[in-house]
């Protein structure tokens, strides 16, 4: 325990703590433009107005959304706009929309069971892919500290695509990134695996390098395409994954198993576990606790191809 006290939390997790399985899942987001500095909880600290922030709390967890806060990197400005993205990123589907506001409370319009639907059109739809970087430093130093430089040297290169966003989870693994609409979500990216990510993402496929998971996706499938994708190519929407379900099993260390299946029809059966690691501090300062991770332990292949 000793060996972690003092380290940024980011730096605790990089000793051993793998990626996979990591990704928070989240299939319908709502990312506001919000200029200037943010508190330390979206809803609770009513960055958005103790006006509609209640109703919006509400509406977003009625409707599984998560409400992301968002801005231009280095820019703190209002213009008296806002940008407004709808995205799904659920498994089988995902789409963004984009559009602006110039009064909060036009989001109170928005029927955000839209999201778990087919694209509404209420905006714009956006074809490239949309460059999440935590950078929320009141939640965690270490998305501050790293994620920012991330999006600055990104947004060098994709202006319109990148932004720096409220916490997604994991400061731990800081820099954080998530593309919209994939959900693909990474975790101690360096600029180039952050363009390598993004360029892949622009192609249809998929960058390994940091990968956490698809937020569509829960831990165990999460561990299980990723292992899959380790061993095979394979486009963003190629794979498939579905859980099997044993009441029978008794191993405390299996976390579950997933099936994953190609698009071309081949098939792997893919046995995760858990693994436990010496506590860390999950965030910067907190005291450390007992760290479990997820691992594939066995990869089955169902069919040949």
């Amino acid at each position: 325990m000793a060996g972690f006290e003092g380290m940024l939390c980011s730096a605790a997790a990089a000793v051993d703590v793998p990626l996979p399985g990591t990704a928070t899942r989240v299939t319908g987001w709502l990312c506001v433009e919000q200029p200037g500095a943010w508190g330390r909880d979206v809803i609770g600290d009513e960055v958005l107005g103790r006006e509609i922030t209640a109703e919006l709390a509400a509406r977003t967890s009625a409707a599984k959304v998560r409400p992301t806060l968002i801005r231009r990197p280095g820019r703190s400005e209002f213009t008296g706009t806002r940008t407004v993205l709808l995205a799904s990123s659920g498994a089988q589907a995902s789409w963004c929309e984009r559009f602006e506001i110039t009064d909060l409370k036009q989001l109170l319009e928005l029927d955000l069971r839209l999201l778990n639907g087919p694209p509404p059109g209420i905006g714009a739809p956006v074809r490239d892919p949309l460059i999440l970087v935590c950078a929320h430093g009141k939640r965690d130093q270490c998305c501050a500290l790293f994620g920012r430089p991330i999006a600055a040297n990104l947004a060098a290169d994709y202006p319109d695509q990148v932004w720096e966003c409220s916490h997604t989870g994991g400061h731990r693994f800081a820099p954080a990134m998530v593309l919209l609409p994939s959900g693909l979500t990474y975790g101690r990216v360096d600029t180039a695996a952050a363009i390598a990510a993004v360029e892949a993402a622009r192609r249809g496929t998929v960058s390994l390098a940091g990968l956490r998971g698809r937020s569509g996706h829960g831990p165990v499938e999460q561990v299980a395409e990723i292992a899959v994708r380790e061993q095979v190519s394979a486009g963003v929407g190629d794979l498939t994954v579905g859980l099997e379900t044993d009441s029978t099993a008794t191993d405390p260390t299996l976390a579950g198993v997933a099936v994953v299946t190609h698009r071309d029809g081949r098939r792997w059966r893919v046995t995760v576990r858990t693994v436990g690691l010496p506590p860390r501090q999950a965030s910067c300062g907190a005291a450390p606790k007992p760290v479990t991770a997820l691992v594939a332990d066995r990869i089955q292949p169902l069919t040949t191809g």
